[in-house]
């Protein structure tokens, strides 16, 4: 038997640094992988109820079996869900279990999961270690690396957060067999958005390949997820904190994606969704300012079409309610947001524009 292919990327940060391991059968190391880093004793594993009654029992088994004393919280499933209530029904759970000041918390789910679990680490008792296993191809290739955590606010999302590295991450790629196909591809948008800002090799490896990642076949889709973690990894190494500005790379097709989901409150459109139309989005204004070569618009829509990703903005949310609500975005410096916009494939250039300027290209 042919033995399960994982590739390992560092996420360099110093004395801070991590392992991300890619993979499929990873989800038995989460016990072992915890033990390795000096950790032991009552740990937290936080998921959702959707994720937890596919792959609770394995990871609880792992962690006892590497003698943790697992205390589990289920947490609602969906975006809607990612607020400042959810977050102290997660303290207070913790809490009552018994956590106590260096007990590792395990986040065992997608997105929401992950950002509402490492932002209680963040600051429950001033600080836990956690252990990031991501279940949705979004979170494995994006969400749970570089330590961004946080809530979602009534004016816009992760407006409440905190920077708080895992101190790993372990990316199965097995578990993305059970995921549902719409939130499957969801996440090839997120693949997609590596692609475009910094890895032309990587756009032309999906234009071909793409067919064989729908199919998920483990070699492809192994391949791709390990790209997208070394490119974010590299980011996150030269900014961790988007202090220099070069983080704000990654926010690709998020100042529009942001704005269509906070106008159609985290309901109508799941995240990649969202990004897929944003990313459309911003290569039309980045056309439309003279920035980009002609045809960038064309060939990501149509790599994204091919997924089955929506590319067009909705025409009820082309207008000033879209400009109002790219305003509230956490990138929006002095009034101007920090908008991503293309040049090629595989190349990127920061622009300061109004949000009624990027709303007039749409």
């Amino acid at each position: 038997m042919t033995a399960a292919r994982v590739e390992e990327v560092t996420v360099d940060l110093g004395p801070r640094s991590y392992q991300v391991l890619v993979g499929g059968a990873l989800l038995q190391l989460t016990g072992p992988r915890l033990a390795a880093l000096g950790h032991r004793g009552r740990c937290g594993l936080v998921t959702s109820a959707r994720v937890g009654k596919l792959y609770r029992a394995p990871v609880e088994a792992s962690l006892r079996a590497a003698g943790f004393e697992p205390r589990v919280v289920e947490l609602p499933d969906g975006e809607e869900h990612k607020t400042l209530e959810t977050l102290g029904r997660l303290y207070d759970e913790l809490l009552a279990a018994g956590i106590e000041r260096r007990s590792p918390i395990v986040a065992l789910g997608g997105g929401v999961v992950g950002d509402v679990a490492g932002f209680a680490a963040a600051t429950l008792l001033r600080g836990l270690p956690i252990l990031q296993v991501p279940t949705t191809l979004l979170a494995q290739v994006d969400a749970a690396i570089g330590g961004k955590t946080g809530v979602n606010h009534g004016l816009g999302k992760n407006l409440i957060g905190a920077f708080h590295q895992p101190c790993a991450v372990l990316a199965d790629t097995d578990v993305l067999r059970t995921l549902p196909r719409r939130e499957y591809v969801a996440g090839l948008a997120e693949v997609v958005k590596y692609a475009v800002i910094g890895d032309a090799a990587l756009f032309a490896l999906l234009e071909r390949d793409l067919d064989a990642l729908l199919q998920l076949e483990t070699d492809p889709l192994v391949r791709v997820i390990a790209s997208c973690v070394r490119q974010k990894a590299a980011v996150v190494a030269a900014d961790e904190r988007e202090e220099s500005g070069g983080r704000a790379v990654l926010n690709f097709g998020h100042t529009v994606g942001h704005g269509v989901e906070s106008l159609t409150a985290y309901r109508r459109f799941l995240h990649g969704e969202a990004v897929a139309i944003g990313m459309v989005a911003a290569c039309r204004v980045s056309e439309a300012l003279g920035i980009s070569v002609p045809g960038v618009t064309a060939r990501v829509q149509a790599l994204l079409g091919r997924a089955g990703l929506p590319t067009e903005l909705p025409v009820e949310l082309r207008g000033p309610a879209l400009a109002v609500a790219m305003r509230t975005d956490k990138k929006t410096v002095g009034g101007r947001v920090r908008f991503v916009a293309v040049e090629d494939v595989g190349r990127t250039r920061l622009v300061e524009l109004a949000s009624s300027e990027i709303v007039k290209h749409l």
